[in-house]
């Protein structure tokens, strides 16, 4: 719709990298604000946090290179143009997730505690960039007949009346958001708010993926569905895990 957002001294600023460092330095100051009212060192917090979004960022280009494999091989080239959009925030969290405990450890960060906060970076980060995913096409809905439909392009420049996902998946981010707002400080133990996060967002992406114009398949299989699936019975499983052994040291 308008990959380049515009144009500064000459130089091209795409929509979907624009948006997607807004979202980054939004999450930041919300993850920031939340740490600051629990004690925790803001300083600190932004090193940890640096450090893996570098890696979050990393592990999100891989994936969507990985899964879109038969067109990069062809062009290796495009697999450092980031601005034509290309990234998975799954990928960035399976990444992310494991190179944590090393860095937290080194910084004397209570693991689960800087889940429960990264929670809100990681969707106030994933809201603002869908609006890039909108402006550049990405991630488009499939072609629709619907009333909800708005005439779109894909990223190929294809325009149809499609379903617009990447608004509806924002809209579903916000609504886990507030949720997490609603819930920061309420649950049984430190992590539940990130348990919370990942399989509330992962719900609405396994509705949402089918809605697709493309999904990204493995053997036939929606890569993100999969994952989506995995989160959830994940997050079920270490939050009733969680809220037992929490009961059991609450009784004893």
């Amino acid at each position: 719709m308008r990959r380049v957002l515009f144009n500064f001294f000459g130089v091209s600023i795409y929509s979907y990298a624009a948006m997607l460092y807004v979202g980054i330095v939004l999450g930041i100051y919300a993850e920031l604000y939340a740490a600051a009212t629990v004690g925790l060192s803001v300083p600190v917090i932004l090193t940890a946090t640096l450090i893996l979004i570098a890696t979050a960022l990393l592990g999100a280009r891989l994936l969507h290179v990985l899964s879109h494999w038969h067109l990069y091989r062809l062009n290796p080239e495009r697999i450092l143009r980031c601005a034509d959009g290309g990234a998975s925030m799954y990928g960035g969290l399976l990444l992310a997730f494991p190179a944590s405990f090393p860095v937290l450890a080194m910084l004397g960060l209570p693991f689960r505690t800087f889940w429960d906060l990264t929670s809100f970076a990681m969707l106030t980060g994933m809201i603002v960039t869908r609006a890039g995913c909108f402006l550049n096409g990405c991630c488009a809905g499939r072609p629709t007949a619907h009333w909800c439909g708005i005439h779109l392009p894909n990223y190929r420049g294809v325009w149809h009346r499609r379903i617009p996902v990447q608004i509806l998946e924002a809209i579903w981010g916000s609504a886990v958001l507030a949720g997490a707002v609603l819930l920061w400080g309420r649950l049984p133990f430190q992590g539940a708010l990130f348990l919370y996060a990942v399989g509330a967002y992962g719900l609405g992406r396994v509705v949402l993926e089918s809605l697709r114009d493309e999904q990204d398949r493995f053997h036939g299989v929606s890569v993100h569905k999969l994952i989506s699936s995995g989160l959830i019975a994940a997050s079920l499983g270490v939050f009733a895990f969680g809220w037992l052994h929490q009961t059991m040291v609450e009784a004893y």
